[in-house]
């Protein structure tokens, strides 16, 4: 059983078609983005900001953004955009100045987490990013690609190899 405190995929993709209202919208998708970004970042504190400020754009656009076909798509390309700028800030930052970001403690405790966070930190981001939304999402690769900025035949072959590295950890 999980907790509110913990993001969980449930296959939904963030798929949203007929939200009226961008309250209805942010509660059909928060869950899914949120737990998408936490698979990715590996830190909640980190995939929730992420998901505020991919919110916070949305919102301000929210008479064009919620009148599109596919606004959950829009809300995971400007969240996936918003974690590359926060990682290309990060690696100025410790050009800087060298600081270790302490790992998320609310995950220590529940083995099944440990296992797939293991697995997936052995995988590059961009790996990581294209699995969680081809596999965990459910997102096709043309999904995935809008929401990264690539072409969906990159993302194909960064899931393809990221599951052959997590299958050449697992023991037969």
């Amino acid at each position: 059983m999980h907790g509110a405190d913990e993001p969980l995929i449930d296959g939904m993709a963030g798929r949203t078609t007929s939200a009226a209202t961008f309250e209805e919208f942010f509660l059909e998708t928060n869950r899914d983005l949120t737990g998408a970004l936490w698979l990715v970042t590996r830190n909640t504190y980190e995939a929730e900001e992420i998901a505020q400020d991919a919110y916070l754009k949305l919102w301000e656009r929210w008479s064009t953004v919620g009148t599109m076909d596919d606004p959950a798509g829009y809300l995971h390309r400007t969240a996936w955009n918003l974690w590359r700028s926060r990682g290309r800030r990060a690696a100025v930052a410790l050009r800087r100045v060298v600081h270790a970001i302490p790992a998320d403690d609310e995950t220590s405790g529940v083995e099944s987490r440990d296992v797939v966070i293991h697995a997936l930190s052995s995988l590059t981001p961009r790996q990581r990013a294209a699995l969680v939304l081809v596999d965990l999402l459910d997102m096709t690769s043309e999904e995935a690609a809008k929401a990264l900025g690539v072409r969906p035949s990159t993302v194909r072959v960064l899931a393809a190899r990221g599951r052959a590295s997590l299958k050449e950890g697992v023991p037969t």
